[in-house]
């Protein structure tokens, strides 16, 4: 079996990730029933109409500004900031090797068309020890590219702070959505770093997205 169909699990939960942002939804303009006015046979004088009134636009809520915190992972084995506590999800996946639970951290801010993750996952040791790291990088890449029918934008490789192989990369997918992402490979774990916006928001956002990805740190074990 292939390192790309092994790895084929961990790009279908870019998908997911995707489904994060949300749209704002436009307020509803109030309505008003109709009245009748009743027939007389008397004359009456008719008071001249009042102009209407129109009614005031709502004021459009401005976007708050999330507190941004430290994250440590529960087994303590990752730092990272989030924008305030993350949402914990997981899901086991079946492969040839048994199966694996992938953990998902995640976190939105309010009325922000942003969404920020921390997915990871433990190999077998062995299965790690056999393997070229750069080559599991290489696949998780071309997997998330094929899983989302997304673009590469941009590609580097990078090291955490401790000396971990990692790669960081860029894409877009059909819709507009703009995945970056940094992916480690350390001590028989996949890390994967994840911020997920639109394509509108992407400049505004970057130097927040820039901050929130290098805020990530593996912690060794002991």
């Amino acid at each position: 079996m292939t390192v790309k169909v092994l790895l084929s699990f961990l790009a279908a939960t870019l998908v997911s990730g995707g489904n994060f942002i949300v749209e704002a939804s436009q307020p509803k303009r109030p309505t008003t029933a109709a009245t009748k006015t009743p027939v007389s046979s008397k004359k009456t004088t008719v008071a001249p109409a009042k102009p209407p009134v129109s009614p005031k636009k709502p004021v459009a809520d401005q976007p708050v500004q999330p507190k941004w915190q430290l994250f440590t992972a529960p087994d303590g084995r990752f730092t990272v900031l989030m924008p305030g506590k993350p949402i914990r999800d997981i899901q086991t996946q079946k492969t040839y090797m048994g199966e694996i639970d992938l953990l998902i951290f995640s976190a939105q801010p309010p009325r922000q068309e942003v969404a920020y993750l921390v997915v990871y996952n433990d190999f077998p040791y062995s299965y790690a020890k056999m393997n070229d790291p750069q080559e599991i990088l290489n696949n998780v890449r071309d997997m998330a590219l094929k899983t989302t029918q997304s673009n590469l934008i941009s590609q580097r490789n990078i090291r955490s702070s401790n000396g971990h192989p990692g790669k960081e990369f860029s894409y877009i997918n059909a819709g507009g959505k703009i995945t970056r992402t940094r992916i480690y490979l350390a001590e028989g774990r996949l890390y994967q770093v994840m911020a997920i916006t639109t394509k509108k928001q992407q400049q505004t956002l970057a130097q927040t997205i820039t901050g929130f990805l290098n805020s990530f740190q593996i912690v060794l074990k002991n």
